[in-house]
């Protein structure tokens, strides 16, 4: 880990779970980190404490589903910290959940804008500049949904699909460019999202005892891991963090 050092990178979605996990991860390791979230308050919050333990982090606004406020995040980055190494496209939403016929279509709509085009904001906005020196990686969050079917979650599941097929997308424009984007899918974690779930009596997902949940602590490791040369070989694919072989890989088993 000790190659992050010296980097800097945006988290999407950072002001909780798996986001504000991965911040804390990669400031540990030496990266400088902009912490983005649609409201501040908790993602000040977290970069002072980022910057009490000796990081550098720094919070800013920024709407995933808005084009103009995440190239704003870029070109933050760059001027902050001078570049832009690692994007994480992590902002995500999962409510709220419904069957197909009982769903709102603008509550609909939005998911569509924050889980696959927030993650196209993201690339647009991140690859001209990685493109520009020559190397970077981007991590999109993905799940078991991308490639499976669950009751309530059409949203959900059809967001996720699409993002895997970006993630192909984006691996075979850039891949030969230096660039390396990857998906990591992280199985069912403790989260806010979590609660949404379970409340939702939809589906397995939301019978399932709390226990299985892994902590957030180990996706963030898991993107801080997919950022070395160690894991090279899954650009353009989601790395699976349900197995063994797969926490193995990243340190975790």
């Amino acid at each position: 880990m000790q190659e992050l050092k010296g980097k800097t990178a945006i988290i999407t979605g950072a002001s909780r779970g798996i986001g504000a996990a991965a911040a804390e991860e990669l400031a540990r390791l030496g990266v400088s980190v902009v912490l983005a979230a649609r409201s501040l308050g908790e993602i000040e919050a977290l970069a002072a404490k980022i910057g009490a333990a000796g990081g550098k982090a720094s919070a800013l606004a920024c709407d995933v589903s808005r084009y103009d406020e995440v190239a704003a995040a870029v070109a933050h980055c760059q001027t902050t910290f001078g570049g832009l190494d690692i994007l994480v496209n992590n902002a995500g939403v999962i409510d709220p959940i419904a069957r197909l016929a009982e769903s709102d279509p603008a509550a609909w709509d939005l998911a569509v804008d924050i889980n696959l085009k927030g993650v196209y904001h993201g690339l647009r906005a991140a690859l001209p500049v990685m493109e520009a020196q020559g190397s970077g990686v981007i991590v999109n969050i993905s799940s078991g949904a991308a490639t499976g079917a669950l009751e309530g979650w059409s949203h959900y599941c059809s967001t996720k699909a699409a993002v895997l097929s970006l993630t192909r997308c984006a691996d075979k424009e850039y891949g030969d460019k230096g660039i390396r984007v990857v998906g990591l899918s992280p199985g069912t974690v403790a989260t806010d999202m979590q609660v949404s779930i379970k409340a939702s009596g939809i589906n397995p997902v939301s019978q399932l005892d709390p226990s299985v949940h892994i902590p957030a602590d180990w996706p963030a490791k898991a993107i801080a891991w997919l950022c070395t040369a160690e894991a090279a070989e899954f650009a353009g694919t989601d790395f699976s963090l349900k197995t063994e072989e797969g926490r193995r890989r990243v340190g975790l088993a």
